[in-house]
């Protein structure tokens, strides 16, 4: 009998906060039992050669949007297919009640057992849910999306509080199916969430994701650029400007001093709002703050990202605003960095920029844009690069260490990339069913060649292998040890 399931060997494994060793990986029952030197290949029932390769951890996509323009079930099946290309092993994916997802509103208590059922059978990856609360009477589920289905991450949306008017003159209340959605309420969903933390943080972190744009300022700068009858993505990054997000960052931050609640802010797009986050840590010692940005805030400017096709909430930006990103990720200002996926066709963008759906998919990405930009351009270390796509985001999310790095008890979520494989991006390489990209025509250096989830094969050589046994993860994750413990 074969000491190991699977073998993963000659490669340079690269452990987050650890650096890089040339080390085997030696698999069993979906769990890494061994890193060492020098395991046969008759050791394995199967193995992977990886030599000439970083073997990285599977990267966490936490920020995802399954199922917002299109069937849960079917965007789940294609999109973490998608995910697997980019070496990603795990998606978090927002969901919200109202338009778009299932369009619908009620108690989480009937509409969440719903969306697992549409996804369970049909995601490649292993998925979660961070949840945004959009009602009055969803405040009171809080407690038992925690304690009953392993949710242990929120989101609230900034730009959608009051009734202010969205792009395309639909008012947010009618978009958004809620009651009183402001400041009031992000105050009640933080005291909710600090609740959480507070009574089961030693578990796993409990915190608030946080989308920042100010609803006024943006109604005022969105009216002032179409009456001038401006076009394309350099007016919708005039219309939705970073003083919008700086100011609607100010608001969260206040009231998360106010009640103690840990919070991500999300897709960080320019110099100003990153140096506004970047001060909120340093001005509140006392908080935990997450900072995020995307992919496409570090590779795209609003001249290079398609037109209308690369509209995305919070915008692109200049160049300007993409080289302070990519400078605060290089002085290790930034946590995480994701994809912010959203699979939308390209009918569904069509020609009127204030029409167009926002989004794009990206996940496919993750891994290839951080080492071609970041580890081969920029000198970004290879155990950054591991932490910003894949440990940190575990860390935050309750994941951590059965997923997030690679480590005797861990997951065997794995990818091996070849540093120097060269692709140009274009929609079929992405393996999504987006029939688009913005970043096509972009030359890339380092792509994964396998994708293992849980110890099992799931891409090689550009292909897609086995099924969708991807697993719902009921957060927070714990380690063996610990779950026999509680067993005894």
């Amino acid at each position: 009998m074969a000491r190991y399931d699977l073998a993963v060997l000659g490669g340079n494994v690269v452990i987050p906060y650890v650096g890089v060793v040339r080390a085997d990986v030696g698999v069993r029952a979906g769990r890494i039992v061994g890193l060492v030197e020098g395991i046969a290949p008759s050791e394995a029932e199967s193995i992977v050669d990886a030599r000439g390769c970083l073997v990285l951890p599977g990267a966490v996509d936490s920020h995802f949007h399954l199922g917002i323009y299109r069937d849960l079930g079917e965007d789940a099946e294609s999109e973490t297919r998608s995910a697997l290309a980019g070496g990603v092993t795990t998606v978090l994916s927002y969901f919200r009640t109202g338009r778009h997802y299932l369009n619908r509103s009620g108690p989480y208590r009937e509409i969440y057992p719903e969306v697992l059922a549409a996804v369970r059978g049909r995601a490649y990856t292993d998925y979660g849910f961070h949840i945004a609360i959009m009602t009055e009477a969803q405040l009171d589920e809080v407690d038992w999306l925690v304690a009953e289905q392993g949710v242990t991450s929120f989101k609230y949306y900034m730009f959608y509080k009051g009734l202010n008017l969205t792009a395309d003159s639909t008012r947010a209340s009618e978009y958004t199916l809620t009651d009183t959605y402001d400041l009031g309420h992000l105050f009640l969903l933080m005291e909710q969430v600090a609740a959480q933390a507070q009574r089961r943080g030693r578990e796993g972190r409990i915190s608030l994701s946080l989308h920042c744009e100010h609803a006024e300022l943006l109604r005022v700068f969105i009216e002032r650029v179409r009456r001038a009858g401006l076009q394309g993505l350099e007016a919708y990054h005039r219309a939705r400007p970073p003083l919008s997000e700086r100011l609607s960052l100010t608001e969260a931050v206040v009231l998360a001093d106010a009640t103690r609640c840990p919070i991500n802010l999300l897709h960080l797009s320019s110099r100003e709002v990153m140096e506004a986050a970047v001060a909120a840590k340093r001005d509140y010692p006392h908080l935990d703050i997450r900072l995020e940005t995307t992919v496409h805030h570090l590779a795209l400017t609003y001249a290079s990202a398609g037109g209308v096709r690369g509209k995305v909430n919070p915008p692109i930006r200049t160049e300007e605003d993409r080289q302070a990103l990519w400078d605060a990720v290089l002085r290790g200002e930034v946590d995480t960095v994701v994809s912010d996926h959203a699979c939308c066709f390209e009918e569904e963008k069509g020609e009127d920029l204030w029409r167009a759906l926002p989004g794009f998919g990206g996940t496919a990405l993750l891994y290839p844009y951080l080492i071609s930009e970041g580890l081969h351009r920029r000198s970004l270390p290879a155990t950054r690069v591991a932490e910003l796509a894949s440990a940190n985001s575990a860390r935050a999310f309750g994941l951590y260490p059965r997923k997030g790095t690679i480590a005797p008890g861990a997951d065997a979520d794995l990818t091996v990339v070849d540093p120097e494989r060269e692709q140009v991006v274009h929609p079929e390489v992405l393996l999504s069913a987006q029939d688009f990209t913005p970043f096509a025509g972009m030359r890339l250096r380092g792509w994964p060649v396998y994708t293992i989830r849980r110890g099992e094969l799931a891409f090689a050589k550009g292909h897609v292998v086995g099924q969708p046994t991807g697993r719902y993860l009921h957060r927070p994750l714990r380690v063996e040890a610990e779950a026999e413990r509680d067993r005894m």
